[in-house]
Protein backbone atom coordinates (compact mmCIF):
# COMPACT_ATOMS: atom_id res chain seq x y z
CA UNK A 1 0.00 0.00 0.00
CA UNK A 2 1.15 2.93 -1.23
CA UNK A 3 0.42 6.46 -1.99
CA UNK A 4 1.71 9.17 -4.08
CA UNK A 5 1.25 12.87 -3.05
CA UNK A 6 1.93 15.89 -5.86
CA UNK A 7 1.59 19.23 -4.05
CA UNK A 8 3.81 22.16 -4.53
CA UNK A 9 3.25 24.10 -1.54
CA UNK A 10 6.07 22.66 1.08
CA UNK A 11 3.66 23.38 4.30
CA UNK A 12 0.90 21.50 2.61
CA UNK A 13 2.61 18.64 1.49
CA UNK A 14 4.68 18.18 4.89
CA UNK A 15 0.95 18.58 6.47
CA UNK A 16 -0.33 15.74 4.20
CA UNK A 17 2.55 13.23 4.59
CA UNK A 18 3.01 13.70 8.05
CA UNK A 19 -0.77 13.03 8.75
CA UNK A 20 -1.54 10.30 6.50
CA UNK A 21 2.09 8.43 7.58
CA UNK A 22 0.72 8.78 10.86
CA UNK A 23 -2.57 6.89 10.00
CA UNK A 24 -0.39 3.81 8.39
CA UNK A 25 0.02 5.05 4.73
CA UNK A 26 3.30 4.99 3.32
CA UNK A 27 3.77 8.39 1.29
CA UNK A 28 5.79 9.57 -1.68
CA UNK A 29 5.84 12.82 -2.83
CA UNK A 30 6.47 15.21 -5.62
CA UNK A 31 6.41 18.73 -5.27
CA UNK A 32 5.79 19.66 -9.76
CA UNK A 33 3.45 17.96 -12.13
CA UNK A 34 6.30 16.41 -14.33
CA UNK A 35 8.24 14.52 -11.68
CA UNK A 36 4.35 13.61 -10.52
CA UNK A 37 3.42 12.36 -13.91
CA UNK A 38 6.96 10.69 -14.19
CA UNK A 39 6.36 8.35 -10.86
CA UNK A 40 2.49 8.03 -11.37
CA UNK A 41 2.53 6.33 -14.45
CA UNK A 42 4.97 3.67 -12.77
CA UNK A 43 2.15 2.14 -11.86
CA UNK A 44 3.35 2.02 -8.39
CA UNK A 45 0.83 3.47 -6.10
CA UNK A 46 -2.74 2.59 -4.81
CA UNK A 47 -3.58 6.17 -4.80
CA UNK A 48 -2.94 9.41 -5.70
CA UNK A 49 -3.95 12.88 -4.31
CA UNK A 50 -2.90 15.53 -7.35
CA UNK A 51 -3.22 18.87 -7.02
CA UNK A 52 -4.54 20.98 -10.07
CA UNK A 53 -1.98 24.28 -10.00
CA UNK A 54 1.18 22.81 -10.45
CA UNK A 55 4.86 23.78 -11.91
CA UNK A 56 5.28 22.39 -14.67
CA UNK A 57 2.38 19.85 -16.22
CA UNK A 58 -0.56 20.93 -14.29
CA UNK A 59 -2.71 18.55 -12.63
CA UNK A 60 -5.40 18.40 -15.36
CA UNK A 61 -2.35 17.41 -17.86
CA UNK A 62 -1.36 14.81 -15.80
CA UNK A 63 -4.57 13.00 -15.08
CA UNK A 64 -5.83 13.46 -19.01
CA UNK A 65 -2.27 11.52 -19.83
CA UNK A 66 -2.35 8.57 -17.11
CA UNK A 67 -5.46 7.58 -18.36
CA UNK A 68 -4.60 7.79 -21.85
CA UNK A 69 -2.03 5.94 -21.50
CA UNK A 70 -4.31 3.27 -19.55
CA UNK A 71 -3.13 3.84 -15.73
CA UNK A 72 -6.31 3.35 -13.80
CA UNK A 73 -4.76 4.00 -10.59
CA UNK A 74 -7.42 5.81 -8.51
CA UNK A 75 -7.06 9.60 -8.24
CA UNK A 76 -8.27 12.61 -5.81
CA UNK A 77 -7.61 15.64 -6.72
CA UNK A 78 -6.95 18.18 -3.59
CA UNK A 79 -7.45 21.44 -5.00
CA UNK A 80 -8.65 25.38 -4.34
CA UNK A 81 -10.35 25.22 -7.78
CA UNK A 82 -13.97 25.62 -6.55
CA UNK A 83 -16.32 25.84 -8.72
CA UNK A 84 -19.01 22.52 -10.23
CA UNK A 85 -17.05 23.78 -13.98
CA UNK A 86 -13.70 23.08 -12.13
CA UNK A 87 -15.14 19.30 -10.70
CA UNK A 88 -16.97 19.06 -13.72
CA UNK A 89 -13.42 19.18 -15.62
CA UNK A 90 -11.87 17.07 -13.19
CA UNK A 91 -14.16 13.71 -12.81
CA UNK A 92 -14.99 13.90 -17.04
CA UNK A 93 -11.02 13.72 -17.17
CA UNK A 94 -11.03 10.73 -15.22
CA UNK A 95 -10.85 11.53 -11.21
CA UNK A 96 -12.17 9.24 -8.59
CA UNK A 97 -12.82 12.06 -6.17
CA UNK A 98 -12.78 15.67 -5.71
CA UNK A 99 -12.00 17.65 -2.64
CA UNK A 100 -11.47 21.44 -2.55
CA UNK A 101 -9.37 23.49 -0.03
CA UNK A 102 -9.42 23.97 2.70
CA UNK A 103 -11.10 20.75 3.60
CA UNK A 104 -10.72 19.12 7.57
CA UNK A 105 -8.10 16.04 7.52
CA UNK A 106 -11.12 13.27 8.65
CA UNK A 107 -12.66 14.36 5.44
CA UNK A 108 -10.12 13.26 3.45
CA UNK A 109 -8.68 10.34 5.31
CA UNK A 110 -12.22 8.70 5.05
CA UNK A 111 -12.30 9.77 1.10
CA UNK A 112 -8.61 8.15 1.07
CA UNK A 113 -10.12 5.08 2.58
CA UNK A 114 -13.64 4.74 0.97
CA UNK A 115 -11.15 5.21 -2.35
CA UNK A 116 -8.58 2.08 -1.41
CA UNK A 117 -11.71 -0.44 -0.75
CA UNK A 118 -12.97 -0.48 -3.94
CA UNK A 119 -11.42 -3.29 -6.00
CA UNK A 120 -8.43 -2.78 -7.89
CA UNK A 121 -8.33 -3.33 -11.49
CA UNK A 122 -7.44 -6.44 -12.92
CA UNK A 123 -3.69 -6.16 -14.30
CA UNK A 124 -3.44 -7.02 -17.97
CA UNK A 125 -2.26 -10.37 -18.94
CA UNK A 126 0.12 -8.93 -21.24
CA UNK A 127 2.43 -5.78 -20.25
CA UNK A 128 4.22 -4.05 -22.89
CA UNK A 129 6.55 -1.44 -23.23
CA UNK A 130 7.97 -0.74 -26.97
CA UNK A 131 8.33 -3.82 -28.71
CA UNK A 132 9.10 -6.00 -25.42
CA UNK A 133 6.37 -8.14 -23.91
CA UNK A 134 5.36 -9.60 -20.91
CA UNK A 135 2.97 -12.18 -19.92
CA UNK A 136 2.49 -13.87 -16.80
CA UNK A 137 5.15 -17.05 -18.22
CA UNK A 138 7.50 -15.57 -20.74
CA UNK A 139 9.13 -12.41 -22.28
CA UNK A 140 9.85 -11.43 -26.05
CA UNK A 141 11.15 -8.87 -27.47
CA UNK A 142 10.46 -7.88 -31.34
CA UNK A 143 8.82 -10.71 -31.43
CA UNK A 144 11.19 -13.03 -30.28
CA UNK A 145 11.96 -15.01 -26.81
CA UNK A 146 13.84 -14.39 -24.10
CA UNK A 147 14.87 -17.29 -22.49
CA UNK A 148 15.03 -16.14 -18.59
CA UNK A 149 15.79 -17.21 -15.55
CA UNK A 150 13.10 -17.78 -12.77
CA UNK A 151 14.60 -14.93 -10.52
CA UNK A 152 15.40 -13.03 -14.42
CA UNK A 153 11.60 -13.28 -15.42
CA UNK A 154 11.16 -11.88 -11.77
CA UNK A 155 13.29 -9.28 -12.05
CA UNK A 156 11.78 -8.03 -15.36
CA UNK A 157 8.47 -8.20 -14.05
CA UNK A 158 9.39 -5.74 -11.08
CA UNK A 159 11.20 -3.21 -13.50
CA UNK A 160 7.82 -3.48 -16.43
CA UNK A 161 5.17 -3.01 -12.99
CA UNK A 162 7.62 -0.06 -12.14
CA UNK A 163 8.47 1.42 -15.51
CA UNK A 164 9.38 4.92 -15.14
CA UNK A 165 10.30 4.79 -11.80
CA UNK A 166 13.86 4.56 -10.66
CA UNK A 167 14.38 1.47 -8.27
CA UNK A 168 17.18 1.33 -5.75
CA UNK A 169 19.54 -1.84 -5.27
CA UNK A 170 17.84 -2.11 -1.91
CA UNK A 171 14.55 -2.82 -3.24
CA UNK A 172 15.25 -4.68 -6.04
CA UNK A 173 16.71 -7.18 -3.32
CA UNK A 174 14.28 -7.08 -0.91
CA UNK A 175 11.39 -7.99 -3.74
CA UNK A 176 13.56 -9.97 -5.95
CA UNK A 177 15.20 -12.03 -3.21
CA UNK A 178 13.16 -11.51 -0.39
CA UNK A 179 17.30 -10.42 1.25
CA UNK A 180 18.36 -6.97 2.85
CA UNK A 181 21.19 -5.63 0.45
CA UNK A 182 24.11 -5.27 1.60
CA UNK A 183 26.78 -2.60 -0.31
CA UNK A 184 29.72 -5.19 -0.58
CA UNK A 185 27.30 -7.59 -2.45
CA UNK A 186 26.98 -7.45 -5.91
CA UNK A 187 24.14 -9.69 -6.29
CA UNK A 188 21.81 -7.60 -7.90
CA UNK A 189 24.56 -5.92 -10.37
CA UNK A 190 25.05 -9.74 -11.47
CA UNK A 191 21.38 -9.81 -12.06
CA UNK A 192 21.07 -6.73 -13.68
CA UNK A 193 24.27 -7.48 -16.17
CA UNK A 194 22.69 -10.82 -17.01
CA UNK A 195 19.24 -9.60 -17.75
CA UNK A 196 20.78 -6.95 -20.04
CA UNK A 197 22.62 -9.61 -22.00
CA UNK A 198 18.99 -11.02 -22.87
CA UNK A 199 16.63 -8.34 -23.13
CA UNK A 200 18.81 -5.31 -24.01
CA UNK A 201 22.49 -6.49 -26.02
CA UNK A 202 20.44 -7.80 -29.08
CA UNK A 203 18.52 -4.65 -29.71
CA UNK A 204 19.56 -1.02 -30.83
CA UNK A 205 17.20 0.95 -28.27
CA UNK A 206 18.18 -0.12 -24.52
CA UNK A 207 15.83 -0.23 -21.64
CA UNK A 208 17.06 -0.77 -18.95
CA UNK A 209 19.08 1.88 -17.53
CA UNK A 210 21.73 2.90 -14.75
CA UNK A 211 20.94 6.07 -12.66
CA UNK A 212 24.10 6.49 -11.09
CA UNK A 213 24.28 6.54 -7.22
CA UNK A 214 20.21 5.89 -7.52
CA UNK A 215 19.53 2.06 -8.97
CA UNK A 216 17.97 0.91 -12.02
CA UNK A 217 14.92 2.14 -14.53
CA UNK A 218 12.86 0.56 -17.26
CA UNK A 219 12.01 3.36 -19.75
CA UNK A 220 11.85 4.19 -23.70
CA UNK A 221 14.44 6.78 -24.16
Amino acid sequence: MQLLIVEDEPKALAYLKKGLEENGFPVRTAADGDEGFRLARSGAFDLIILDVMLPGRSGWSVIEQLRREGCATPVLFLTALDTVADRVKGLDLGADDYLVKPFAFSELLARVRSLLRRPAPRRPDTETLGDLELTRSDARRGGKPVNLTRQEFLLLSLLVERRGEVLSRALIARQVWDMNYESDTNVVEVAMRRLRQKVDDPFEVKLIHTVRGLGYVLEVR
